[in-house]
């Protein structure tokens, strides 16, 4: 990994060091990972692992969305505790930190990004929701039902229906949003055909899902937006390229079919009272006695052979820079797993555990796989080995909050440039990675990033300090270590020195503010600032 220094015009290395391997190690991945180099000829021995300061600045970004302040740093590498990796990962999953990094990107996952008002409502209705998955550390599964059926039995729940709610009543929207989202396949290339490649996934599944969510509509009530559903209706045929048509029946990939009565070809049916159950609660809207949402959590969601596999890939797809299946959200005959039995051993482990989150990421940090060196080995090109650490962007608000720290050395989740950098960098898993010049002339030019810039020229921001500094070279040591979290090497200072020292050199007409906002700037825009490695 390099700094790109886009002002300076210099690319220069950063140093990797193997340390020793860390104690309680999560042997079934490390074992199953290593199982799988011998077989593309990888040499254990060869493997380089990372150092204190680059597992913090790596930790740090996955489980609470930001690199670390200079005192976390300084606190971590002082810790004499030979279990302070495994500590610091306890400490970081119970923070608040953490429940807002998660938030942000299963919000992203499962809802996909959104223009301002729409973020807004989410976080009326569905934020508070998704936090507290994440702060009570709830079980997948049962979140995954509270989400799908949306009948909230308590007020801490009632933002689970936004889901649904916000896809407007739109079943196909739904039905294409529930299969990533919850079994990790994609199901919209099958609305016309089955599937032409993955031929497992036939076309009754995508109007199978269609079918279990078309009787549902939006609902606004006294206690707020709900999720009604018709007891009648939601019968149709679906017809696949050759003209052949099909009775689109509650089924899905995986699963059985639901047996449900058809009415007989136009007859008309009535919605009667009769097929609802009482009403338990006047202000909540009425449930029908055969209700399609239901069956789907009951008897296709509950124990459906995807749900695990499909969470804990992607848990891994986030923590390790790509799934165990590749792409994470298209685990079908086509994408095969690379260490299949490491896949099943995790998934079932997350089963038996009640689908603990928490216990799920704990145990992928705490693996030597996780701690190795960004540095890809010499000679190995796939990446599907997990030979070394595969070095990944930062989301919209990763690399703003990784900034603001940089910058004042505190936290912030709401800042004015995360909604400019949202619609910049939508994606939080990307598939394939992109970054050119412009995404750092994008910064050089934004209104919001010349603020913070600005406010971190007043006395307790970063710009300040490095302009009153009287020596120039610890100035640039103290902008490293906030930003970079590691010294620079002796290039990096002649480099930095030279680019700073010319330009004070006429004290009349230039402000020193402004020229450590230059330099600063460079490091913030830079390739080892904003990927994670």
């Amino acid at each position: 990994m390099a700094i790109v220094w886009l002002a300076l015009g210099l690319v220069l290395p950063m140093a990797m060091a193997q340390v020793e391997n860390p104690s309680d190690p999560s042997e079934t991945i490390d074992t199953l990972i290593e199982a799988g180099y011998a077989k593309v000829s990888i040499d254990r021995n060869s493997l380089e692992w990372c150092t204190d300061e680059q597992w913090i600045r790596r930790l740090t970004i996955d489980l609470a969305g930001r690199i670390p302040t200079l005192q976390e740093r300084k606190e971590f590498l002082d810790s004499p505790s030979p279990h302070k990796r495994l500590e610091w990962i306890d400490r970081l999953l119970q923070s608040e930190d953490y429940v807002e990094h998660f938030a942000d990107t299963f919000d992203t996952l499962l809802m996909g990004r959104a223009p301002t008002p729409k973020i807004n409502e989410r976080r009326k209705h569905w934020r508070p929701y998704l936090e507290n998955v994440f702060r009570q550390n709830r079980p997948w599964d049962q979140v995954a039902r509270e989400i799908l059926l949306a009948r909230p039995e308590s007020d801490d729940q009632a933002g689970a229906v936004w889901f649904l709610y916000e896809r407007n009543d739109n079943a196909q929207a739904i039905a294409e949003a529930v299969a990533p989202a919850f079994f990790g396949i994609r199901i919209d290339c099958a609305q016309c055909h089955d599937h032409m490649i993955a031929s497992e996934i036939h076309q009754q599944h995508y109007w199978g899902l269609v079918a279990f969510f078309n009787r549902s509509k939006n609902q606004k009530t006294e206690v707020g937006p709900r999720i009604s559903e018709s007891a009648i209706g939601g019968f149709s045929d679906f017809a696949n390229i050759h003209g052949s048509s099909y009775p689109n029946v509650l089924t899905f990939y995986q699963s059985k079919t639901i047996d449900e009565a058809r009415p007989e070809k136009d007859s008309k049916q009535e919605d009667l009272d009769e097929l609802y159950q009482p009403s338990a609660n006047p202000k909540e809207p009425r449930t029908p006695k055969f209700s399609r949402r239901q069956k789907f959590v009951e008897e296709i969601l509950k124990g459906h052979p995807q749900l695990a596999p499909a969470f804990v890939n992607r848990v891994w797809a986030m923590l390790m820079g790509r799934g165990i299946v590749h792409p994470f959200d298209q685990m079908d005959s086509v994408h095969p797993p690379s260490h299949p039995e490491l896949l099943e051993r995790l998934s079932k482990d997350f089963i038996d555990s009640g689908y603990d989150i928490r216990r799920l990421v704990r145990r992928i940090a705490a693996s030597r796989t996780y701690q190795l060196s960004s540095k890809p080995l010499a000679g190995v090109q796939d990446p599907s080995a997990f030979a070394w650490s595969i070095e990944r962007p930062l989301t919209a608000e990763q690399l703003v909050r990784s900034m603001h720290v940089a910058m004042f050395q505190q936290v912030d989740h709401d800042l004015p440039l995360l909604s400019d950098l949202r619609d910049r960098i939508p994606e939080v898993l990307p598939e394939t990675i992109t970054t050119d010049i412009s995404d750092a002339l994008f910064l050089t030019n934004n209104s919001k990033m010349h603020q913070m810039l600005l406010a971190a020229s007043k006395p307790e921001g970063l710009v300040s300090q490095l302009a009153q500094n009287a020596d120039p070279k610890l100035a640039i040591e103290q902008m490293f270590l906030s930003a970079l979290g590691r010294q620079p090497s002796q290039e990096e200072i002649e480099t930095v020195l030279d680019f700073v020292q010319r330009r004070l050199s006429n004290k009349a007409s230039v402000d020193p503010k402004g020229v450590w906002q230059n330099a600063l700037w460079a490091v913030l825009t830079s390739a080892e600032f904003r990927f994670n490695h």
